[in-house]
């Protein structure tokens, strides 16, 4: 297996109950996501930081060495592979504000 792939796998074993109650709210957000904007921004922020931990320890070797040039697309592919396992990642912390478009009255 790829390494960036382990360390997904890795980072999804070792904290099973937070990614687990993770995705169960991001099934139902994927369904219903103007209800459950609030509740996903404010799981996700733990998520979020998670992944941004496994991310650095696994491009922290390659940033340093002769291999530097690689660590993007490392994390590039980190990331396409938890985007895989959660393709609405990227949707956490979106603040939604509801507007409306007044009526002229032309009478």
């Amino acid at each position: 297996m790829v390494k960036y792939k382990q360390y997904v796998q890795k980072m999804l074993d070792e904290n099973k109950k937070v990614f687990d109650a993770f995705q169960k709210l991001h099934n139902r957000y994927e369904l219903n996501p103007d209800e459950l904007q609030d509740k996903f921004n404010e799981k996700g922020e733990k998520i979020l930081e998670i992944v941004r931990e496994y991310e650095s320890r696994l491009c922290r070797n390659t940033e340093r060495g002769m291999y530097n040039k690689f660590s993007t697309g490392l994390a590039e592919k980190f990331q396409k592979e938890v985007k895989r396992h959660f393709p609405m990642i990227d949707h956490i912390g979106l603040i939604v504000t509801k507007f409306s478009i007044k009526k002229i009255d032309l009478s």
